[in-house]
């Protein structure tokens, strides 16, 4: 058990919590999906990705955007492996993927905006 050797000890048995914190790697990956949102058109098209399953040219049209502004944010999240895709035809289609991360963020967006999610109604 190693013990960090902090300057005060205020009883709060620091070095179990310490011994407990993620890795500085895990903390990079959190704030990589937080930066990832921190763009409120990339939080608008995730928000929008949560409750349907669009196409690109439907996206653009819903975000009063480009299609290759939209296909620039749309391949940030889903690099990101909030959202997925498929293909049908010459059609993508995007949607909220179905991993705890996309999930727990959708919650989060949505008690954000204190409203419920219309696909749950």
């Amino acid at each position: 058990m190693p013990h960090y050797n902090l300057p005060h000890d205020h009883g709060q048995n620091i070095d179990k919590i310490l011994e407990n914190m993620p890795q500085v790697e895990k903390f990079q990956e959190v704030a990589t999906s937080f930066q990832q949102l921190g763009d409120s058109t990339r939080l608008r098209i995730l928000w929008f990705l949560c409750h349907s399953e669009e196409c690109v040219c439907n996206i653009a049209a819903a975000m009063e955007m480009s299609d290759p502004a939209v296909s620039h944010h749309l391949r940030v999240l889903r690099n990101s492996g909030l959202i997925v895709s498929r293909r049908e035809g010459k059609e993508v289609y995007y949607t909220l993927a179905d991993n705890e991360k996309s999930s727990l963020l959708h919650h989060a967006i949505d008690a954000m905006f204190e409203i419920s999610c219309p696909t749950k109604v």
